[in-house]
């Protein structure tokens, strides 16, 4: 593949992030050494506000942002979003101002933590709205948006999760930056949480007939179905690319109860990627995409013979929530 030229960068994302293999999970999963060879990508690692996968997107949607000459963004989330927490932390080093919407049902305002713990320390201006599905949070973004424009600010609209076609473009990048790390090396598979679908998209329009990618549905947008493709395709076109795939690998067996429910499928990946490889995911988004790797391996739905990546796209924060504070407990040892 040709190389394609280097984006300006406003310096939000550090990049490229690690790719490191996963030995032990591999042992753990396969102990007679018959199993699929796995790595990870880490996009938790990307440094904005203890980092994740938004870095890259709000590195596009910001540089759009300031063309237009835009003094606040806009966007919305379920209440652990990391989209939200990182735009914050994106407008906060650009100068700019940033507004949310976070649906009220879903928030303690006497007990904030994890994220929105940390969108109160960025000063991300939160406005509660009474509605919880993705699409009234999309419609309460776009509402917010117009209420500042009237008062005379300039708003720039994310939609949730940062899944517009600027933002999936930094995933067909993203997908050029796996390429160039792997050299010569095949890979099969790449495994990723689906919320908005934007990263899914991304990596689609990027690495097209090549790879397949299994997104890891977490119970955030109930149309991933018909979006990513959708997504994939307008990327791929407005980005120079070949058209990607029009179906998709989906996942739907993993998100329980809904968004921010707490699966033992979860709970076990967690454990198993902290215990193996010292590997820490959430239990919103990661540790529901690493289920759904840990799944695939068993089922032989990726083979023993296959390369996977698991794509890291970070959410630690989420731990610390408080309806997530007793799902470990430690072991400890008293010395007498």
């Amino acid at each position: 593949m040709t190389a394609r030229p280097a984006r300006p960068t406003l310096g939000l994302a550090q990049l490229p992030t690690p790719l490191e293999p996963m030995d032990r999970l591999e042992a753990a999963l396969a102990p007679d050494g018959r199993g699929p060879q796995l790595l990870v990508k880490r996009d938790d690692c990307t440094g904005l506000a203890l980092g994740g996968n938004k870095a890259r997107k709000l590195e596009h949607l910001c540089r759009e942002a300031l063309a237009r000459g835009c003094d606040v963004l806009v966007t919305g989330g379920g209440p652990q979003s990391n989209h939200v927490r990182m735009t914050g932390a994106a407008a906060n080093r650009l100068g700019l101002e940033c507004h949310v919407v976070l649906a009220a049902s879903d928030r303690d305002p006497t007990t904030e933590s994890g994220n929105v713990l940390l969108d109160a320390l960025l000063g991300v201006h939160i406005h509660a709205i009474d509605g919880r599905d993705y699409y009234d949070i999309e419609a309460g973004i776009e509402e917010l948006a117009a209420r500042l424009a009237r008062q005379g600010r300039r708003p720039y609209a994310i939609p949730v999760g940062g899944a517009s076609v600027t933002g999936v473009a930094a995933y067909a990048d993203a997908a050029d930056e796996l390429r160039a790390q792997l050299g010569d090396a095949r890979v099969d598979w790449v495994v990723v949480a689906d919320g908005s679908g934007g990263t899914h998209a991304g990596l689609l329009a990027g690495l097209g007939d090549d790879v397949r990618v299994l997104g890891v549905d977490v119970g955030t947008r109930p149309d991933l179905r018909e979006v990513v493709p959708r997504l994939a395709a307008a990327c791929a076109e407005q980005t120079g690319r070949p058209a990607p795939p029009a179906a998709i690998e989906l996942d739907v067996d993993h998100f329980g109860a809904g968004y921010g429910a707490i699966t033992d499928s979860a709970l076990e990946a967690m454990s198993l990627a902290a215990r193996t490889e010292g590997l820490v995911l959430d239990p919103v988004y990661t540790g529901k995409a690493m289920a759904g790797l840990i799944s695939a391996v068993r089922s032989r739905r990726i083979g023993p013979d296959d390369t996977a990546v698991f794509w890291h796209t970070g959410g630690a924060p989420a731990l610390f929530a408080t309806r997530y504070a007793t799902c470990f407990t430690p072991t400890t040892e008293r010395n007498t």
